[in-house]
């Protein structure tokens, strides 16, 4: 038996994914005790985890990234509450692993402090990130500005250009308050912001083929373990099973960032459209007042999988949470990115076949209508995206009606995600589940 040290994220977007490999790990016989903010304590209980609550004091702590201008100022702002974090991080990270005595320590990508406590403690370590690998590599586009992949020498020649200048912006933001941490922890300051993945053990992350692309040169520690896709078991509302027009979820993000633009839009291109519309607020929710349609239902959250389950297409702003579950399901998606890594993902969700992408900055009825239309005309691409998933993730069956968590507690791809997490045991013994690299389409 091992024992797994877990800081995750206060974010439910980076529990959620954590949760089927947590609990696949668990079912192997290891012992599992996960931190995590504490409005999701109970929900991870609920799971079946071992959970005890963050420090409260960094859930108070606010990471904005709804910044006027560019993304890089998004990206500073972002990058300045996740490190004013990060001392409180660092030192409940290190009183935990006094208290549990860990054989290995799993560390969210956003939690900055306990990276530091993990590596300081000297005990095998992994960062787990739930979305797409933000290193370069041959034929991999500049991370976060949302291109497709190079074509050609002019194409190879942007990404030359591009690749250090986006490293470099990273760089500015992150690399100061991450060295003070690093050099209250006694580790050597880093130059280059790649180095704080690189110098983890692992580098789990949470996604694969379709939406990853395909590496020949990937870093050693990196392991690509497949989308993880788990929502809270919750019964199906006897509303969702009405006979009627194919649904349409409409949702925003969990973690709020201003996005509620994007509800307001989807009712006024959608209310007369031969649809039924949900949309999910979120922390939107109480933010805006829609107008008002009789296709349309509005509520704070509904598990996306029992929709999911009877949805025609799904319209959101692109987060890896709400895309994985959608390119699962083999339902089509209309990504409308505001920031974050959402360009990014929405440019894979194109590539891969899965859906549509359309610009924040660009977004209005007409625009979204012509969008949605154009998602459903690509049913297929949606379904060869969701057996790509599904194959890479370790479970090719796509059940009756769509995939629905709420069917299996475990959620999707724990399996490959724990055989990954063993190789970190000093001891563990060989599995022959082991995670695969993404080399080629």
């Amino acid at each position: 038996m091992t024992r797994y040290l877990v800081h995750c994220s206060t974010a439910a977007g980076h529990l959620f994914p954590l949760v089927p490999g947590l609990l696949a790990l668990q079912e192997r016989g290891h012992d599992v005790r996960l931190r995590v903010g504490a409005a999701l304590v109970d929900t991870a209980r609920r799971a079946g985890l071992t959970a005890e609550p963050l420090d409260p004091r960094i859930d108070e702590i606010a990471v904005r990234d709804d910044a006027a201008g560019s993304g890089a100022d998004q990206l500073r702002l972002a990058l300045a509450g996740l490190m004013a974090r990060g001392p409180l991080e660092r030192a409940d990270l290190s009183a935990a692993i006094d208290a549990v005595d860990p054989d290995v320590v799993l560390v969210d990508t956003n939690a900055y402090g306990a990276a530091v406590a993990a590596q300081a403690s000297g005990r095998p370590w992994a960062i787990t990130l739930p979305s797409l690998v933000a290193l370069p590599g041959r034929g991999i586009p500049p991370y976060g500005l949302g291109l497709a992949p190079a074509r050609g020498p002019l194409g190879r020649a942007r990404d030359r250009v591009l690749w250090p200048l986006v490293i470099r912006q990273y760089g500015k933001a992150m690399l100061p308050p991450l060295n003070e941490l690093r050099a209250g922890a006694g580790l050597p300051a880093l130059t280059n912001p790649l180095e704080h993945f690189l110098g983890a053990d692992r580098l789990l992350v949470l996604a694969g083929d379709p939406l990853e692309y395909p590496r020949v040169d990937a870093p050693a520690n990196v392991c690509f373990v497949g989308a993880q896709v788990w929502d809270p078991p919750a019964a199906v509302p006897d509303w969702l099973a009405e006979p009627g027009d194919p649904w349409v979820l409409v949702t925003m993000s969990t973690d709020y960032q201003g996005d509620e633009r994007l509800a307001e839009v989807a009712v006024e291109a959608l209310r007369d459209e031969p649809v039924r519309v949900l949309v999910t607020l979120a922390d939107s929710h109480g933010r805006v007042d829609l107008p008002a349609a009789a296709n349309v239902r509005a509520e704070r959250f509904v598990p996306h999988g029992p929709v999911l389950a009877r949805a025609a297409a799904v319209v959101c702003h692109g987060g890896m949470g709400i895309v994985h579950k959608a390119v699962a399901a083999g339902v089509p998606i209309v990504a409308v990115p505001f920031g974050r890594d959402q360009p990014e993902v929405a440019r894979r969700v194109v590539q891969a076949g899965a859906g549509v992408s359309l610009p924040a900055k660009r977004l209005t009825p007409e625009r979204l209508r012509t969008a949605l239309h154009a998602a459903l005309a690509g049913r297929a691409g949606s379904a060869d995206a969701s057996r790509r998933l599904r194959a890479f993730a370790g479970s090719p069956s796509l059940p009756s009606g769509g995939f629905d968590p709420a069917r299996g507690p475990a959620g999707l791809g724990g399996a490959r995600f724990a055989a990954a997490a063993q190789q970190l045991a000093p001891l563990a013994a060989a599995d022959g589940d082991t995670p695969v690299a993404i080399t080629a389409r």
